[in-house]
C-alpha cells in the first residue's frame, strides 16, 4: 500500500505510506491523485488532510526508482501539486518529522500546512546537483521570503520546523501542532475550521520580492561562486529565485523547469547523483543479508594510543561507547591521553563542543598497561605498528585474553589479514578496520573481509560504522586492500615524471588544479615519506622486478620524511605547513636524471592528470576483476572519502567512463610507448578493454 485513505467523519485523510520516507515513486503519486478525486467525489467530505505515516511526511523523489521510466511517468510530481492547487475543497499538509524535497514542494501546492515541531525541512537537490524541479524556488520565496528561502535552496541544509515558524511574515505553516502525537487530530480540527472558506489560497498567488532587487541577487551569487566553484547547481538556484521575484509564476515555473533539466545533463549533477547512490550500495553485502544477526558491541579496546590509535579511540567516545586504551608503557600512554585532550580541547575553544560533552567523552575513557584489564570488551583493535612480527605477537595475546565471542579487528593498512586471523584460533572472528589519519577526522572506514571471517562480524562492523558516522565500504584481502593498492601506482607515476622532467610543484599543481586535495607530493610530505620508503623495501624483497622511480628514496636517505622533520618534496618552516619549493630537492631530482641519462622533457598537465587518474583506473579495475571491490561505486565511494578525490568528478571510474572507456583504453596504448614507464602497468585491464568495445563503463 502506498497511500492510505480514510474518512474521519467529514474531512478525508490521505497518508502515504511508502517506507522508509515516503518517496513520491508513481504508485504513491496515483494514489495520492486518486484521494483527492475520490474525496472531492464524495459530497459528505468537506476537506482534506494530507499526512505520511511512520518516520516522515515525505522525503521526496523516491530513489528506487531514480534513472528509471516511472520516475517520471504521469502523474508525475508537477501534476500531483496542480490536484491539489485544482481541488474544489481544501487540502491541509500535516507535516512531521521529515518535508524534503519533492515532499516540501507538495506541501506547497497544499492550501494550507500545519507542522509538528520537530520536523526537518529542506530542498536538498542542491546536494545532488540540482535545484528543486517542482516549484521549490517559485512558492518557497513565496511563503518564507526571498533571502531565507535562497539560504534553504543553495545550502540544501535541513531547518526545525519551530523556527522557520518564528520567522516574521511567514506564510509557509499556518498553525503549529502541539506535538507530533497530536498532529493529525489537530489537523483534521483545522481542516474543518477551514472547509467553508472561499477562495481556497493557493501559495501561487503571493508575491515574491526582495527591496533591494538586483544588488541582492549580484551579492548572492559573488557568495555562492567563493563557494562553490566546481558545482553549477548553487548559481542556478539563485537564478531561479531571481526569477520568482521578476517572472509571473507560471513562466518562472518554466523556466524552473529548464534549469532543472539542463542541470540533469552536467557530469557534476552526474557524479553527485552517482556518489548518493554509492554511498547507499556500499553498505550492502550481497552475501550478507540485511537481517543478519549482529554482535553486541558495548565496549571497545584500542591497542596502541599513538596516533592511529587516538584518533580511532576518538571516534567512540563520540558516539558514547566507552573506550579502554592498552599500551606497553605509561609514558607512551600519557601522550595518547595528553593527544586525545588537546583534540576536544582545541574543539570546545572553537565551540565545536560543549564542555559538558567534552567532560562525558572523557569519562567513558580508560587506560590500562595491562592485557587482563581489556579482556571482557566486546570489539578490540589493534594499531600497532605495520610489521607482521608485531601483529603476531598481539594477536597472538588476543586469542588468549579476549572472550568468547569478542570482535578481533586491525587497522593494518596493507598486510594480509587472512595471515593475522591465523595467529589465533578463532579466525571468523577476526575483520580488518582500517581507518584513515586523521582517525577522529576522515570519514572512511575500509572494512576488510578475510577469508574466515563471520557473516555476522560484518553485518556488526557495518552497522557500528554508522554509529560512528563513518562511510565503511568492504575490501576482499590483498596487498594495500582497495585504497592503498591504488594509490601506489598513482605514486609510482607521480615518480616517473620527475624522472622524465617534471617537477614536484608542477605535478602537485596539476593535480590540484584537476581538484585534488592535494598533490602526490604534498601527500607525501603531511603523511610522511617513510612509510612509502617502508613499503618500497619490502617491495623490493617480494617484487624485485616491480619498477619504481628512485628518487623519493633519495629524498629519504637525507632524512627528508615530510613536515614532521620540516623537510620533504617541500621545505617548511617552523610551526607552518606552508610548502615551499626546495632548491636542494631540485638539484637532487636533476642529477638522479643526469645519472639516468635521461633528457629532460616539458610535460604537460594533461599528461600528468591522465597518467595519475588512469593509474588509478586501471588499478581499480583490476581490483574490480579479482573481487576485491564488490562494485565500481565502491572504488570510487574510497577514493572521495579517504584520498581526496573531487567530489565534482565522482570518483575515478566514474570519471573513467565520463571520459568515456575507449579513449581510455587508447590513452593507456599511448603511455606503453613511453620508454621511461612501466608498459607492463599500462596494459589496459581486460575488463576496460570488455568494457569499451561494448561501448560500456563501469557504472553501465
Amino acid at each position: 500500500m502506498t497511500a492510505e485513505y480514510k474518512v474521519h467523519g467529514d474531512v478525508a485523510v490521505i497518508t502515504m505510506n511508502n517506507p522508509p520516507v515516503n518517496g513520491l515513486g508513481y504508485a504513491t503519486r496515483v494514489a495520492i491523485a486518486q484521494g483527492i478525486d475520490q474525496a472531492n467525489a464524495d459530497p459528505a467530505v468537506k476537506a482534506i488532510v494530507l499526512t505520511g505515516a511512520g518516520k516522515a511526511f515525505s522525503g521526496g523523489a523516491d530513489i528506487k526508482e531514480f534513472g528509471t521510466a516511472k520516475a517520471t511517468q504521469d502523474p508525475n510530481l508537477l501534476s500531483v501539486i496542480l490536484a491539489c492547487e485544482n481541488s474544489a475543497k481544501p487540502i491541509v499538509a500535516a507535516i512531521h518529522s521529515v518535508a524534503m524535497g519533492g515532499g516540501l514542494e507538495l506541501s506547497l501546492g497544499c492550501h494550507y500546512r500545519m507542522a509538528a515541531p520537530g520536523a526537518n525541512i529542506a530542498l536538498p537537490e542542491v546536494k545532488l546537483g540540482l535545484i528543486p524541479g517542482a516549484g521549490g524556488t517559485m512558492r518557497l520565496p513565496r511563503v518564507l521570503g526571498v533571502e531565507p528561502a535562497l539560504n534553504m535552496i543553495v545550502s540544501g541544509e535541513p531547518v526545525k520546523s519551530e523556527m522557520l515558524a518564528q520567522l516574521p511574515g511567514q506564510k509557509l505553516f499556518d498553525k503549529m501542532a502541539s506535538s507530533r502525537e497530536s498532529l493529525l487530530e489537530e489537523a483534521i480540527a483545522f481542516a474543518r475550521s477551514v472547509a467553508d472558506q472561499r477562495p481556497l489560497p493557493l501559495v501561487r498567488n503571493l508575491p515574491a520580492k526582495h527591496p533591494m532587487g538586483d544588488a541582492y541577487f549580484q551579492f548572492a551569487r559573488n557568495m555562492v561562486k567563493g563557494m562553490a566553484k566546481n558545482f553549477p547547481a548553487p548559481a542556478k538556484c539563485v537564478d531561479a529565485v531571481e526569477a520568482s521575484t521578476k517572472k509571473k509564476f507560471d513562466e518562472g515555473m518554466a523556466y524552473e523547469r529548464e534549469i532543472f533539466t539542463a542541470l540533469m545533463f552536467t557530469p557534476e549533477s552526474r557524479a553527485l547523483r552517482h556518489l548518493f547512490m554509492a554511498e547507499r550500495a556500499a553498505s550492502k553485502i550481497a552475501d550478507v543479508p540485511e537481517d543478519t544477526p549482529q554482535r553486541e558491541i558495548k565496549s571497545v579496546a584500542v591497542i596502541g594510543a599513538g596516533t592511529m590509535g587516538g584518533g580511532i579511540s576518538m571516534n567512540f567516545l563520540n558516539a558514547g561507547i566507552p573506550v579502554t586504551i592498552l599500551e606497553m608503557k605509561q609514558e607512551a600512554l600519557d601522550r595518547g591521553i595528553a593527544t586525545i585532550r588537546k583534540n576536544y580541547e582545541g574543539q570546545v575553544k572553537k565551540g565545536k563542543l560543549k564542555q559538558d560533552k567534552y567532560d562525558q567523552r572523557m569519562a567513558l575513557l580508560k587506560t590500562t598497561l595491562s592485557y587482563d584489564e581489556i579482556g571482557q570488551a566486546d570489539l578490540v583493535i589493534e594499531a600497532v605498528f605495520e610489521e607482521m612480527g608485531v601483529k603476531q605477537k598481539v594477536f597472538e595475546k588476543l586469542d588468549e585474553v579476549m572472550k568468547k565471542g569478542a570482535i578481533l579487528a586491525s587497522n593494518t593498512s596493507t598486510l594480509d589479514l587472512n595471515k593475522i586471523a591465523s595467529f589465533t584460533k578463532r579466525p571468523q572472528d577476526v575483520v580488518g578496520l582500517h581507518f584513515f589519519s586523521p582517525a577522529n577526522v576522515m570519514k572512511l572506514l575500509e572494512v576488510v573481509r578475510g577469508e574466515k571471517t563471520g557473516k555476522d562480524v560484518l553485518a556488526t562492523v557495518m552497522s557500528l560504522a554508522k554509529k560512528i558516522k563513518k562511510t565503511a565500504v568492504v575490501s576482499g584481502v590483498t596487498d594495500g586492500f582497495i585504497g592503498n593498492r591504488m594509490i601506489e601506482q598513482y605514486s609510482r607515476q607521480a615518480g616517473f615524471l620527475l624522472d622524465e622532467g617534471a617537477t614536484p610543484q608542477q605535478v602537485d599543481k596539476a593535480i590540484e588544479k584537476f581538484g585534488f586535495a592535494m598533490g602526490p607530493f604534498r601527500m607525501g610530505d603531511l603523511a610522511g615519506n617513510d612509510i612509502g620508503w617502508a613499503i618500497r623495501k619490502r617491495r623490493a624483497q617480494e617484487r624485485p622486478n616491480m619498477l619504481y622511480s628512485r628518487t623519493a628514496d633519495k629524498l629519504c636517505e637525507l632524512g627528508r620524511f615530510g613536515q614532521k622533520t620540516g623537510a620533504g618534496w617541500y621545505d617548511y618552516a617552523p610551526g607552518k605547513r606552508d610548502a615551499i619549493p626546495s632548491k636542494l630537492v631540485e638539484d637532487m631530482i636533476v642529477e638522479h636524471r643526469k645519472s639516468l641519462g635521461i633528457e629532460p622533457r616539458k610535460i604537460s598537465d594533461d599528461e600528468i592528470v591522465q597518467r595519475l587518474v588512469f593509474a588509478l583506473v586501471n588499478e581499480g579495475a583490476r581490483i574490480l576483476e579479482e573481487g576485491i571491490a564488490a562494485r565500481a561505486s565502491d572504488i570510487d565511494m574510497v577514493y572521495i572519502t579517504g584520498y581526496g578525490f573531487p567530489v565534482f568528478r565522482g570518483g575515478p571510474m566514474l570519471y573513467a567512463d565520463q571520459v568515456g572507456l575507449f579513449n581510455v583504453v587508447h590513452a593507456m596504448r599511448r603511455f606503453q610507448q613511453n620508454p621511461r614507464d612501466d608498459a607492463k602497468f599500462w596494459e589496459p585491464a581486460p575488463l576496460i578493454v570488455k568494457l569499451a568495445a561494448e561501448g560500456k563503463g563501469f557504472n553501465g
